[in-house]
Protein backbone atom coordinates (compact mmCIF):
# COMPACT_ATOMS: atom_id res chain seq x y z
CA UNK A 1 0.00 0.00 0.00
CA UNK A 2 1.43 3.44 -0.89
CA UNK A 3 1.78 6.46 1.20
CA UNK A 4 1.07 10.02 0.50
CA UNK A 5 1.28 13.18 2.30
CA UNK A 6 -1.76 14.70 3.32
CA UNK A 7 -3.51 18.00 1.50
CA UNK A 8 -3.00 21.23 3.26
CA UNK A 9 -5.02 21.86 6.89
CA UNK A 10 -6.02 18.00 6.72
CA UNK A 11 -7.27 18.29 10.03
CA UNK A 12 -8.36 21.73 10.34
CA UNK A 13 -11.64 22.77 8.86
CA UNK A 14 -11.53 26.38 7.90
CA UNK A 15 -14.17 29.03 8.64
CA UNK A 16 -15.70 31.02 6.35
CA UNK A 17 -26.96 33.71 -18.81
CA UNK A 18 -25.85 36.99 -20.51
CA UNK A 19 -22.83 36.51 -23.03
CA UNK A 20 -20.88 39.58 -24.35
CA UNK A 21 -17.42 39.75 -26.54
CA UNK A 22 -14.37 41.19 -25.53
CA UNK A 23 -10.95 41.52 -25.98
CA UNK A 24 -8.78 39.99 -22.66
CA UNK A 25 -5.24 40.78 -22.32
CA UNK A 26 -4.08 37.48 -21.46
CA UNK A 27 -4.66 36.51 -24.76
CA UNK A 28 -3.03 37.87 -28.28
CA UNK A 29 -6.30 36.32 -30.16
CA UNK A 30 -9.05 39.33 -29.82
CA UNK A 31 -12.86 37.89 -29.59
CA UNK A 32 -12.35 34.43 -28.13
CA UNK A 33 -13.71 34.70 -24.73
CA UNK A 34 -17.21 34.82 -22.94
CA UNK A 35 -18.78 36.48 -20.04
CA UNK A 36 -20.36 34.38 -18.09
CA UNK A 37 -23.42 35.28 -15.40
CA UNK A 38 -23.23 32.50 -12.34
CA UNK A 39 -26.21 33.43 -10.38
CA UNK A 40 -28.82 32.18 -12.56
CA UNK A 41 -28.70 28.64 -11.52
CA UNK A 42 -27.93 29.05 -7.41
CA UNK A 43 -30.29 28.99 -4.79
CA UNK A 44 -30.50 32.50 -3.31
CA UNK A 45 -28.81 31.87 -0.55
CA UNK A 46 -25.71 30.75 -3.00
CA UNK A 47 -26.23 32.74 -5.32
CA UNK A 48 -22.77 35.35 -6.07
CA UNK A 49 -23.52 37.18 -9.59
CA UNK A 50 -20.20 37.71 -10.87
CA UNK A 51 -18.91 37.31 -14.49
CA UNK A 52 -15.90 35.47 -15.62
CA UNK A 53 -14.07 34.69 -18.77
CA UNK A 54 -13.37 31.82 -20.73
CA UNK A 55 -10.50 30.78 -23.60
CA UNK A 56 -12.45 29.03 -26.54
CA UNK A 57 -9.10 29.09 -28.40
CA UNK A 58 -6.91 25.74 -28.41
CA UNK A 59 -3.46 25.08 -29.78
CA UNK A 60 -1.17 27.76 -28.17
CA UNK A 61 0.71 26.64 -24.94
CA UNK A 62 4.30 26.20 -23.87
CA UNK A 63 7.21 26.21 -26.17
CA UNK A 64 9.17 22.68 -27.07
CA UNK A 65 12.04 24.17 -25.32
CA UNK A 66 10.59 24.97 -21.82
CA UNK A 67 13.32 24.17 -19.37
CA UNK A 68 11.05 22.59 -16.90
CA UNK A 69 10.08 19.61 -19.09
CA UNK A 70 12.11 17.65 -17.26
CA UNK A 71 10.74 18.65 -14.02
CA UNK A 72 7.74 17.71 -14.89
CA UNK A 73 9.26 14.50 -16.29
CA UNK A 74 10.86 13.74 -13.32
CA UNK A 75 7.27 14.28 -11.39
CA UNK A 76 5.95 11.66 -13.55
CA UNK A 77 8.38 9.32 -13.38
CA UNK A 78 7.80 9.45 -9.29
CA UNK A 79 4.72 9.23 -9.31
CA UNK A 80 4.55 6.40 -12.02
CA UNK A 81 7.02 4.58 -9.67
CA UNK A 82 4.28 5.11 -6.68
CA UNK A 83 1.86 2.96 -9.27
CA UNK A 84 -0.24 6.28 -9.34
CA UNK A 85 0.03 6.64 -13.04
CA UNK A 86 -1.28 4.28 -15.47
CA UNK A 87 -3.09 5.65 -17.59
CA UNK A 88 -1.11 6.79 -20.38
CA UNK A 89 -3.62 9.64 -21.43
CA UNK A 90 -3.39 11.14 -17.49
CA UNK A 91 0.82 10.74 -18.10
CA UNK A 92 0.54 12.55 -21.22
CA UNK A 93 -1.08 15.44 -19.43
CA UNK A 94 1.04 15.71 -16.14
CA UNK A 95 3.65 15.63 -19.39
CA UNK A 96 2.47 18.39 -21.01
CA UNK A 97 0.62 21.31 -18.53
CA UNK A 98 3.06 22.91 -16.54
CA UNK A 99 2.27 23.38 -12.92
CA UNK A 100 4.99 25.99 -12.58
CA UNK A 101 2.39 28.14 -14.91
CA UNK A 102 -0.31 27.74 -12.25
CA UNK A 103 2.58 28.65 -9.52
CA UNK A 104 3.91 31.89 -10.28
CA UNK A 105 5.56 32.67 -6.57
CA UNK A 106 7.00 29.80 -6.38
CA UNK A 107 10.00 28.70 -8.69
CA UNK A 108 10.22 25.66 -11.00
CA UNK A 109 11.67 23.26 -8.64
CA UNK A 110 9.19 24.31 -5.50
CA UNK A 111 5.79 23.81 -8.07
CA UNK A 112 7.17 20.56 -8.81
CA UNK A 113 7.23 19.04 -5.78
CA UNK A 114 4.93 16.40 -4.68
CA UNK A 115 3.61 18.37 -2.09
CA UNK A 116 0.02 20.27 -1.67
CA UNK A 117 1.12 23.92 -1.69
CA UNK A 118 -1.25 26.70 -0.22
CA UNK A 119 -1.80 29.73 -2.44
CA UNK A 120 -4.09 31.26 -0.28
CA UNK A 121 -4.75 32.79 3.25
CA UNK A 122 -7.34 33.81 5.41
CA UNK A 123 -6.97 36.82 8.26
CA UNK A 124 -6.04 33.98 10.55
CA UNK A 125 -3.14 32.33 8.80
CA UNK A 126 -5.57 29.49 7.90
CA UNK A 127 -4.96 27.96 4.23
CA UNK A 128 -8.20 28.34 2.05
CA UNK A 129 -6.87 27.02 -1.09
CA UNK A 130 -4.02 25.25 -1.86
CA UNK A 131 -2.46 23.18 -5.16
CA UNK A 132 -3.41 19.40 -4.50
CA UNK A 133 -0.49 16.71 -3.96
CA UNK A 134 0.09 15.78 -7.52
CA UNK A 135 -0.21 11.89 -6.51
CA UNK A 136 -3.35 12.80 -4.27
CA UNK A 137 -4.37 14.39 -8.15
CA UNK A 138 -3.65 11.16 -9.81
CA UNK A 139 -5.35 9.02 -7.51
CA UNK A 140 -8.74 10.88 -7.60
CA UNK A 141 -8.41 11.01 -11.30
CA UNK A 142 -7.71 7.63 -11.76
CA UNK A 143 -11.09 7.27 -9.59
CA UNK A 144 -12.77 9.75 -12.07
CA UNK A 145 -12.32 7.42 -14.93
CA UNK A 146 -12.13 10.35 -17.36
CA UNK A 147 -12.72 9.47 -21.52
CA UNK A 148 -11.98 11.31 -24.09
CA UNK A 149 -15.44 13.84 -24.77
CA UNK A 150 -16.59 13.32 -21.37
CA UNK A 151 -18.17 16.97 -20.07
CA UNK A 152 -16.84 17.37 -16.28
CA UNK A 153 -17.89 19.85 -13.52
CA UNK A 154 -15.10 20.68 -11.19
CA UNK A 155 -16.06 22.11 -7.21
CA UNK A 156 -13.10 24.37 -6.32
CA UNK A 157 -11.05 25.75 -9.17
CA UNK A 158 -7.62 26.65 -7.06
CA UNK A 159 -4.92 27.55 -8.81
CA UNK A 160 -6.60 26.27 -12.24
CA UNK A 161 -3.93 23.22 -12.55
CA UNK A 162 -6.39 20.22 -11.85
CA UNK A 163 -8.96 21.78 -14.41
CA UNK A 164 -5.96 21.79 -17.21
CA UNK A 165 -4.60 18.32 -16.62
CA UNK A 166 -8.63 16.82 -17.00
CA UNK A 167 -9.13 19.31 -20.09
CA UNK A 168 -5.74 17.32 -22.12
CA UNK A 169 -7.70 14.35 -20.67
CA UNK A 170 -11.44 15.02 -22.26
CA UNK A 171 -9.53 17.07 -25.67
CA UNK A 172 -11.39 19.18 -27.91
CA UNK A 173 -14.45 17.37 -27.85
CA UNK A 174 -15.20 17.29 -24.21
CA UNK A 175 -15.86 20.17 -21.81
CA UNK A 176 -14.80 21.02 -18.18
CA UNK A 177 -16.44 23.88 -16.07
CA UNK A 178 -15.00 24.63 -12.80
CA UNK A 179 -16.86 26.50 -10.07
CA UNK A 180 -15.11 28.96 -7.87
CA UNK A 181 -16.01 30.61 -4.26
CA UNK A 182 -13.35 33.05 -3.99
CA UNK A 183 -13.27 35.86 -6.96
CA UNK A 184 -9.43 36.57 -6.89
CA UNK A 185 -8.66 32.60 -7.47
CA UNK A 186 -11.35 32.35 -10.19
CA UNK A 187 -9.67 35.17 -11.70
CA UNK A 188 -6.48 34.38 -11.60
CA UNK A 189 -7.05 30.57 -13.00
CA UNK A 190 -8.88 32.08 -15.82
CA UNK A 191 -6.24 34.14 -16.54
CA UNK A 192 -3.24 31.33 -15.79
CA UNK A 193 -5.45 29.11 -18.28
CA UNK A 194 -5.92 31.91 -20.83
CA UNK A 195 -2.32 32.13 -21.21
CA UNK A 196 -2.15 28.36 -22.15
CA UNK A 197 -5.57 28.67 -24.38
CA UNK A 198 -6.37 25.16 -23.08
CA UNK A 199 -9.28 24.84 -25.44
CA UNK A 200 -13.41 25.47 -23.69
CA UNK A 201 -12.16 25.62 -19.83
CA UNK A 202 -15.13 27.37 -18.43
CA UNK A 203 -14.55 29.11 -14.62
CA UNK A 204 -17.14 30.38 -13.60
CA UNK A 205 -17.57 32.34 -9.54
CA UNK A 206 -19.98 30.42 -8.12
CA UNK A 207 -21.18 28.41 -4.79
CA UNK A 208 -20.95 25.18 -5.44
CA UNK A 209 -24.32 24.52 -3.54
CA UNK A 210 -26.09 24.92 -7.02
CA UNK A 211 -23.87 22.92 -9.61
CA UNK A 212 -23.85 24.37 -12.85
CA UNK A 213 -26.93 23.36 -15.07
CA UNK A 214 -25.99 25.53 -18.20
CA UNK A 215 -23.47 22.63 -19.13
CA UNK A 216 -25.19 19.45 -17.43
CA UNK A 217 -25.59 16.79 -18.08
CA UNK A 218 -22.42 15.57 -16.94
CA UNK A 219 -20.56 12.78 -17.26
CA UNK A 220 -18.34 13.25 -14.28
CA UNK A 221 -18.66 15.48 -11.09
CA UNK A 222 -15.20 15.97 -8.80
CA UNK A 223 -14.80 18.19 -5.91
CA UNK A 224 -11.32 19.16 -5.10
CA UNK A 225 -12.41 20.51 -1.40
CA UNK A 226 -13.60 18.69 1.67
CA UNK A 227 -17.07 17.48 1.53
CA UNK A 228 -19.81 17.89 4.54
CA UNK A 229 -22.52 16.26 2.13
CA UNK A 230 -23.28 16.05 -1.28
CA UNK A 231 -25.62 18.78 -2.54
CA UNK A 232 -28.51 16.48 -3.94
CA UNK A 233 -28.91 19.01 -7.06
CA UNK A 234 -25.54 17.43 -8.05
CA UNK A 235 -27.28 14.50 -8.69
CA UNK A 236 -30.02 15.73 -10.74
CA UNK A 237 -26.88 17.63 -12.95
CA UNK A 238 -25.20 14.00 -13.28
CA UNK A 239 -26.20 11.44 -16.01
CA UNK A 240 -27.73 8.26 -15.21
CA UNK A 241 -24.21 6.64 -15.77
CA UNK A 242 -21.90 9.32 -14.30
CA UNK A 243 -19.94 9.32 -11.25
CA UNK A 244 -18.84 11.74 -8.20
CA UNK A 245 -15.83 11.78 -7.14
CA UNK A 246 -14.88 13.99 -3.66
CA UNK A 247 -13.77 14.00 -0.20
CA UNK A 248 -16.21 12.79 2.21
CA UNK A 249 -15.97 13.82 5.75
CA UNK A 250 -16.86 10.90 8.65
CA UNK A 251 -15.24 11.50 12.05
CA UNK A 252 -12.40 13.83 11.55
CA UNK A 253 -11.19 12.23 8.32
CA UNK A 254 -12.14 12.11 4.89
CA UNK A 255 -12.24 9.78 1.94
CA UNK A 256 -12.00 9.98 -1.33
CA UNK A 257 -15.24 8.52 -2.64
CA UNK A 258 -16.41 7.03 -6.30
CA UNK A 259 -20.08 7.31 -5.86
CA UNK A 260 -22.36 6.22 -8.39
CA UNK A 261 -25.93 6.50 -8.67
CA UNK A 262 -28.24 4.00 -8.18
CA UNK A 263 -31.84 2.82 -7.91
CA UNK A 264 -34.46 4.32 -5.28
CA UNK A 265 -31.51 7.62 -5.99
CA UNK A 266 -28.96 6.64 -3.32
CA UNK A 267 -25.17 6.93 -3.92
CA UNK A 268 -22.49 4.35 -3.75
CA UNK A 269 -18.86 4.10 -3.28
CA UNK A 270 -17.10 0.95 -3.03
CA UNK A 271 -13.45 3.19 -3.44
CA UNK A 272 -12.79 5.18 -0.97
CA UNK A 273 -9.49 6.56 -0.47
CA UNK A 274 -8.30 8.21 2.72
CA UNK A 275 -7.46 11.64 2.15
CA UNK A 276 -7.37 14.81 3.40
CA UNK A 277 -8.96 18.59 1.89
CA UNK A 278 -9.48 22.14 2.84
CA UNK A 279 -13.14 22.04 3.44
CA UNK A 280 -15.82 23.32 1.13
CA UNK A 281 -16.60 26.77 1.91
CA UNK A 282 -19.72 28.59 1.28
CA UNK A 283 -23.63 27.23 1.59
CA UNK A 284 -22.73 23.83 1.92
CA UNK A 285 -19.54 23.80 4.08
CA UNK A 286 -21.19 21.92 6.86
CA UNK A 287 -20.73 22.95 10.82
CA UNK A 288 -17.74 23.96 12.63
CA UNK A 289 -15.52 20.59 13.49
CA UNK A 290 -12.59 22.52 14.73
CA UNK A 291 -12.31 23.56 18.12
CA UNK A 292 -9.25 24.75 20.45
CA UNK A 293 -8.41 23.37 23.50
CA UNK A 294 -8.35 26.10 26.24
CA UNK A 295 -6.61 28.98 24.61
CA UNK A 296 -3.14 27.02 23.54
CA UNK A 297 -2.24 25.95 20.17
CA UNK A 298 -3.64 22.70 20.35
CA UNK A 299 -6.43 22.05 17.85
CA UNK A 300 -9.13 19.35 17.93
CA UNK A 301 -11.00 18.09 14.59
CA UNK A 302 -14.11 15.92 15.74
CA UNK A 303 -17.96 15.83 14.96
CA UNK A 304 -18.36 16.04 18.22
CA UNK A 305 -16.82 19.57 18.44
CA UNK A 306 -20.11 20.44 20.02
CA UNK A 307 -20.33 18.60 22.92
CA UNK A 308 -16.41 19.10 23.67
CA UNK A 309 -15.90 20.96 27.03
CA UNK A 310 -12.34 22.76 26.09
CA UNK A 311 -12.36 24.11 29.54
CA UNK A 312 -12.43 20.48 31.26
CA UNK A 313 -10.31 19.01 28.85
CA UNK A 314 -7.36 21.83 29.12
CA UNK A 315 -7.76 20.95 32.51
CA UNK A 316 -7.66 17.40 32.25
CA UNK A 317 -4.46 17.85 30.00
CA UNK A 318 -2.92 19.93 32.34
CA UNK A 319 -2.36 16.69 34.85
CA UNK A 320 0.52 14.70 34.65
CA UNK A 321 0.49 12.21 31.71
CA UNK A 322 1.33 8.92 31.59
CA UNK A 323 3.58 8.62 28.62
CA UNK A 324 3.31 5.04 27.62
CA UNK A 325 3.40 2.55 24.55
CA UNK A 326 0.32 0.25 22.70
CA UNK A 327 0.77 -3.41 22.36
CA UNK A 328 0.60 -3.14 18.72
CA UNK A 329 3.06 -0.39 17.11
CA UNK A 330 1.79 1.03 14.22
CA UNK A 331 3.86 3.66 11.37
CA UNK A 332 1.96 6.95 10.77
CA UNK A 333 0.50 5.11 7.47
CA UNK A 334 -0.88 1.88 9.09
CA UNK A 335 -2.87 3.74 11.58
CA UNK A 336 -4.26 6.89 8.70
CA UNK A 337 -4.79 4.29 5.95
CA UNK A 338 -5.90 0.90 8.42
CA UNK A 339 -6.83 1.36 11.62
CA UNK A 340 -8.74 4.31 12.04
CA UNK A 341 -11.73 3.75 9.72
CA UNK A 342 -11.88 0.91 12.02
CA UNK A 343 -12.05 3.12 15.04
CA UNK A 344 -14.18 5.03 13.74
CA UNK A 345 -16.79 2.31 12.77
CA UNK A 346 -16.25 0.29 16.63
CA UNK A 347 -16.41 3.83 19.19
CA UNK A 348 -17.67 2.49 22.12
CA UNK A 349 -20.62 4.76 23.58
CA UNK A 350 -19.10 7.42 26.17
CA UNK A 351 -15.89 7.88 24.14
CA UNK A 352 -15.21 10.68 21.26
CA UNK A 353 -13.15 10.11 18.35
CA UNK A 354 -11.01 13.38 17.30
CA UNK A 355 -7.88 14.42 15.26
CA UNK A 356 -5.13 16.54 17.03
CA UNK A 357 -2.84 19.24 15.67
CA UNK A 358 -0.24 21.06 17.21
CA UNK A 359 0.81 24.25 15.94
CA UNK A 360 4.40 24.29 14.40
CA UNK A 361 7.51 24.26 16.63
CA UNK A 362 5.28 23.49 19.36
CA UNK A 363 5.05 21.43 22.52
CA UNK A 364 1.99 21.62 24.34
CA UNK A 365 0.92 18.94 27.07
CA UNK A 366 3.37 16.82 25.61
CA UNK A 367 2.40 16.82 22.60
CA UNK A 368 3.90 18.13 18.91
CA UNK A 369 2.93 17.28 15.73
CA UNK A 370 -0.18 15.57 14.61
CA UNK A 371 -2.04 12.28 15.57
CA UNK A 372 -5.71 11.23 16.84
CA UNK A 373 -7.07 10.70 20.39
CA UNK A 374 -9.31 8.59 21.91
CA UNK A 375 -11.81 10.96 24.54
CA UNK A 376 -14.00 9.83 27.27
CA UNK A 377 -15.16 11.33 30.64
CA UNK A 378 -12.29 11.86 33.13
CA UNK A 379 -10.30 10.24 30.82
CA UNK A 380 -8.01 10.82 27.31
CA UNK A 381 -5.83 8.67 25.38
CA UNK A 382 -3.36 11.01 22.58
CA UNK A 383 -1.56 8.91 19.66
CA UNK A 384 0.99 10.91 17.78
CA UNK A 385 0.91 9.58 14.03
CA UNK A 386 4.49 9.10 13.99
CA UNK A 387 5.46 8.00 17.53
CA UNK A 388 5.22 4.44 16.70
CA UNK A 389 3.40 3.06 19.07
CA UNK A 390 3.70 6.41 21.41
CA UNK A 391 0.61 7.11 23.54
CA UNK A 392 0.24 9.97 26.13
CA UNK A 393 -2.56 8.87 28.48
CA UNK A 394 -4.05 11.66 30.87
CA UNK A 395 -6.88 10.54 33.74
CA UNK A 396 -7.93 7.89 34.49
CA UNK A 397 -6.54 4.89 32.43
CA UNK A 398 -10.21 3.79 30.52
CA UNK A 399 -9.75 5.98 27.25
CA UNK A 400 -5.86 4.00 26.88
CA UNK A 401 -7.47 0.69 27.95
CA UNK A 402 -10.51 0.80 25.33
CA UNK A 403 -7.98 1.95 22.57
CA UNK A 404 -5.69 -0.95 23.19
CA UNK A 405 -8.75 -3.33 23.10
CA UNK A 406 -10.47 -1.64 19.71
CA UNK A 407 -6.28 -2.31 18.33
CA UNK A 408 -6.09 -5.77 19.51
CA UNK A 409 -9.80 -6.37 17.71
CA UNK A 410 -8.77 -4.64 14.82
CA UNK A 411 -5.59 -7.00 14.13
CA UNK A 412 -7.37 -10.28 15.34
CA UNK A 413 -9.76 -9.43 12.37
CA UNK A 414 -6.92 -9.11 10.05
CA UNK A 415 -6.44 -5.47 9.82
CA UNK A 416 -9.03 -4.28 7.44
CA UNK A 417 -8.29 -1.25 5.79
CA UNK A 418 -9.82 1.60 3.91
CA UNK A 419 -10.16 -0.89 0.70
CA UNK A 420 -13.25 -2.55 2.96
CA UNK A 421 -14.98 0.62 3.50
CA UNK A 422 -18.44 1.21 1.92
CA UNK A 423 -20.31 4.15 1.71
CA UNK A 424 -23.85 4.70 0.37
CA UNK A 425 -25.90 7.42 0.77
CA UNK A 426 -29.38 7.50 0.82
CA UNK A 427 -31.53 10.87 0.23
CA UNK A 428 -33.36 12.79 3.25
CA UNK A 429 -36.87 12.46 1.36
CA UNK A 430 -37.82 9.67 3.21
CA UNK A 431 -36.90 8.18 6.40
CA UNK A 432 -33.16 7.26 8.02
CA UNK A 433 -32.33 3.73 6.45
CA UNK A 434 -32.22 0.69 8.78
CA UNK A 435 -29.00 -0.01 9.31
CA UNK A 436 -27.11 -3.61 10.76
CA UNK A 437 -23.89 -2.56 10.53
CA UNK A 438 -21.08 0.14 10.68
CA UNK A 439 -22.53 3.83 11.37
CA UNK A 440 -25.10 6.45 9.84
CA UNK A 441 -23.93 10.01 10.00
CA UNK A 442 -27.03 12.47 9.27
CA UNK A 443 -26.18 15.21 6.88
CA UNK A 444 -28.17 18.27 4.99
CA UNK A 445 -29.36 16.23 1.81
CA UNK A 446 -28.55 12.69 3.25
CA UNK A 447 -28.28 9.84 5.59
CA UNK A 448 -24.96 8.46 5.05
CA UNK A 449 -24.12 5.10 5.63
CA UNK A 450 -20.87 4.10 6.10
CA UNK A 451 -19.52 0.23 7.21
CA UNK A 452 -16.56 -2.17 6.70
CA UNK A 453 -17.55 -4.99 3.91
CA UNK A 454 -16.65 -8.61 5.41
Amino acid sequence: MKAWKIDSNVWAANQPRSSHRRNSPGCNRPGRYTLIRADAYAPPAAAMPKLVSRCASAGHGMTPNDETIGLRADMVRSLKEKGELKDPRLEAAFLSVPRHHFLPELTPEQAYMDEALPVKQDEAGNAISSSSQPTMMAMMLRQLDLKPGHNVLEIGTGTGYNAAIMQHVVGDNGKVTTLELDHDLAQSAEKALQRLSLGSIRVVQADAAGGYAPRAAYDRIIATAGMWDIPAIWKRQLKPRGLIVAPIWLDAMQVSATLRPEKGDTLYSNVNLPCGFIRLRGVNAGPIVTQRVGHSGLILTSNEVPALDSAALHALLSEEEDHTLLDIRLAGSDYFHSFLTYLILNLPPGFTFAAWQVSANQQLYGLGGAGFALIGTGSACFVPFHGHGEAHAYGSSDAFMTLQSILAAWDAAGRPDWRVLRLRMHPKTGPPPTINKGLLYTRQDHYIHAWLKD
